[in-house]
């Protein structure tokens, strides 16, 4: 469970961190956020592979999940548009890293008896 949650802090923080981007065109200042943004979720990412997370997985999530989130924020934050093809593409990214996740998992078969 605790690798889930440090996966869900990683992206909180790259997503944050992205949205801070555009938001340091304008004001300089949120560089400082930029910056420790990214820091985080590096260092955060780094936490669930070493917890034994495969990397397709924990990336895809990362990614999936910040696609998702980053689109959602820019939306609120500053008005852009989400359009049918966005919502379409995010929907796709999604199903994507649900096949790697459904995918990395290898399947248990019963033991054979030798005779």
């Amino acid at each position: 469970m605790t690798r889930w949650l440090l996966l869900i802090a990683a992206v909180l923080s790259e997503v944050a961190a992205t949205l801070s981007l555009k938001a340091a065109l304008d004001e300089p200042a949120w560089y400082v956020l930029v910056v420790s943004g990214y820091g985080a979720a590096f260092t955060l990412l780094a936490a669930v592979l070493r917890r034994g997370t495969p990397v397709g997985v924990a990336y895809g999530v990362w990614a999936a999940l910040g696609v998702m989130l980053t689109a959602l924020g820019a939306a609120v934050v500053f008005g852009e548009q989400l359009s049918p093809a966005v919502l379409a593409g995010i929907a796709l990214v999604v199903a994507g890293v649900l096949c790697v996740e459904i995918g990395s998992h290898r399947p248990t078969r019963p033991q054979e008896e030798s005779p």
